[in-house]
């Protein structure tokens, strides 16, 4: 959101666009304990806001009311990683499909220097984390489906609470840009079977990488 949309909010619309942010960059994890008077601090608002920016985040299944200990960042239960992995899978192998039917030239370079961007990151993971959403947006894109956008759109919240990303190391990193450039070139010779093959097999590597962080 671009800085003339921003001024247009209301303090409760800016604390929830502030707050979420957060969330989604990692300055918040999936555990953390949110208090009105420290977010309101921290996101120099009023606690009102704040109050308003919670509630609206409870209600997006991000935030949950604990008894005796107030606004905490939901954690997700292996089961439901998985599960939510799964509806990934479902997504992702679908929209890569579509992009080898779709995508542009320019759109499939878009993805190549996407690519380049989440290698040369190396050992800052916020910022290949950032490229890599970005990445996969720009095969949602690149469908040309407003519902399958949709779609992906209502995941976002669940995505949120997934917590650290899996880019956290860089023979890591290596395995998702060699993934990712199976995918590009299967979308590139628009053969869509195997473009979705490839997203298939790189959300299970994720996953498997995933669940075995949780059980460290």
């Amino acid at each position: 959101m671009d800085a003339p949309q921003l001024q247009e909010l209301s303090q409760g619309e800016l604390a929830y666009h502030r707050l979420h942010t957060a969330i989604r960059t990692g300055v918040y994890t999936p555990g953390d304990r949110l208090r009105e008077v420290e977010v309101a601090a921290e996101l120099d608002l009023s606690r009102t806001p704040v109050r308003e920016a919670l509630r609206k985040l409870e209600s997006d299944g991000i935030v949950e009311h604990r008894p005796r200990i107030g606004a905490v960042i939901r954690t997700l239960s292996q089961p439901e990683v998985v599960e939510l992995y799964e509806m990934r899978l479902v997504l992702e192998r679908t929209a890569a499909q579509m992009a080898a039917k779709h995508a542009s030239a320019a759109e499939i370079d878009v993805l190549e220097d996407l690519n380049t961007q989440i290698h040369a990151a190396g050992d800052d993971t916020q910022a290949a984390a950032a490229l890599n959403q970005d990445f996969h947006r720009c095969i949602y894109m690149a469908t040309r489906n407003r519902f399958l956008l949709d779609a992906a759109r209502g995941l976002n919240n669940a995505l949120l609470l997934l917590g650290p990303t899996t880019l956290d190391a860089e023979a890591r990193i290596v395995t998702v840009c060699a993934q990712h450039g199976e995918i590009i070139a299967a979308i590139r010779m628009g053969d869509a079977e195997a473009a979705g093959e490839a997203a298939a097999a790189h959300l299970q590597t994720s996953l498997r990488h995933r669940l075995r962080g949780m059980q460290g």
